[in-house]
């Protein structure tokens, strides 16, 4: 059974229309990351569900239970819910204990103190359970947030860009830790952020968002390796952009033929390549069978720098005919920085290349 299920779901403000015949299922133990631009709908979804906003269209079911129709709804304090959001919501005056029992309401106080002692032991910050909120830092924060929100052993956790909030470095330890915490927990989440790393990382499975509707729902290694549309292609990651039409099955590129399954001749198409894709043939490497033979060019070096792990090289092809040169970016683990203005060969890896109808908008 479901943990958490939204059905035909619709949602406006005034004559925008935030979520539109939106239907996903969260299961018991399951991060499912809810991925999206800004104002695509992603913290209305999340309300609705939490009972913040009046359901209009749809219902929203809970372990079976159904909590939210156009008619009737229960209140949010009944609905077996932690959430966290992006500020984190805690009360200046409490201490970190006093914070995670504040929702502990109808048992008594030693049991109150008992699984406040518990959340906050499973977040890691048992030293901390005197401190109040003004000695902990982000990180700290966040973790006593979780707590609190863990602590009513809630069906669902809801957690709005819960990691925003916090510098890079800090954010990877504690969405690592997060998600360490939310799997041991076995609690049902339903995460939501505009961050498409993140969503990788911290996803069993990811929903993409765009204008209030779902663009495409998978495991992240789908997402990334065979996305729905353009804009999912786009938006976890870099790609190169190139224009061309279908002919004989084929779109014409400086790269070379590339194929155009299931359109038409005739179709304006757009090739994406990842920049980790588009692959520098230096001498001695070794062959690899992804690599796609009968894609290859010899490109022209623009520049080259260094990015820790790997070194981005920008490049320039020749277009057929009188088009102005196309500008390629090329993404290579460790240290390759050919030199400027030298030219060098290229082949393309098949699973980073794909081609859409190039009027496509989802």
């Amino acid at each position: 059974m479901d943990a958490l299920g939204y059905e035909g779901v619709s949602h406006a403000y005034g004559n925008r229309r935030a979520v539109r015949d939106f239907t996903l299922s969260v299961r018991a133990g399951e991060v499912v990351c809810l991925v999206g631009p800004s104002g695509c709908g992603k913290t209305t979804a999340l309300r609705l569900a939490a009972g913040l906003e009046r359901l209009q269209k749809g219902r929203v079911v809970l372990a079976g239970l159904e909590v939210a129709t156009p008619l009737s709804s229960v209140p949010p304090e009944r609905r077996s819910v932690g959430l966290v959001f992006q500020d984190y919501a805690l009360f200046p005056h409490l201490t970190a204990r006093e914070n995670v029992a504040f929702g502990l309401a109808g048992i008594a106080a030693s049991e109150r103190k008992s699984r406040a002692d518990e959340a906050i032991a499973r977040v890691g910050m048992s030293a901390a359970a005197d401190a109040y909120p003004h000695m902990l830092s982000g990180g700290q924060q966040q973790r006593i947030a979780l707590a609190r929100a863990l602590a009513p052993r809630p069906a669902v956790m809801l957690l709005d860009e819960p990691f925003s909030g916090l510098d890079a470095q800090l954010r990877q330890q504690v969405r690592d830790d997060t998600l360490h915490v939310l799997k041991s927990a076995g609690t049902a989440t339903l995460l939501v952020t505009h961050d498409a790393e993140e969503a990788m990382f911290m996803g069993d499975r990811i929903a993409v968002m765009r204008d209030g509707l779902i663009a495409q729902t998978g495991r992240p290694e789908e997402i990334y390796s065979a996305p729905a549309s353009a804009f999912v292609a786009g938006f976890f990651g870099e790609v190169n952009r190139i224009p061309g039409d279908v002919h004989g099955g084929r779109v014409a590129t400086p790269l070379g033929p590339i194929p155009a399954q299931g359109l038409a001749d005739g179709t304006a198409a757009l090739v994406l390549v990842r920049p980790e894709g588009v692959v520098l043939r230096l001498a001695g490497a070794p062959s690899d069978p992804n690599l796609v033979p009968f894609v290859s060019a010899t490109a022209r070096v623009l520049a080259a720098r260094m990015l820790g792990r790997s070194s981005l090289v920008h490049l320039s092809l020749e277009q057929v005919g009188d088009g102005a040169p196309l500008h390629l970016h090329s993404r290579m683990p460790g240290i390759v920085l050919p030199p400027e203005n030298s030219v060098v060969r290229l082949v393309i890896d098949r699973r980073q290349l794909f081609v859409f109808a190039a009027g496509e908008t989802m």
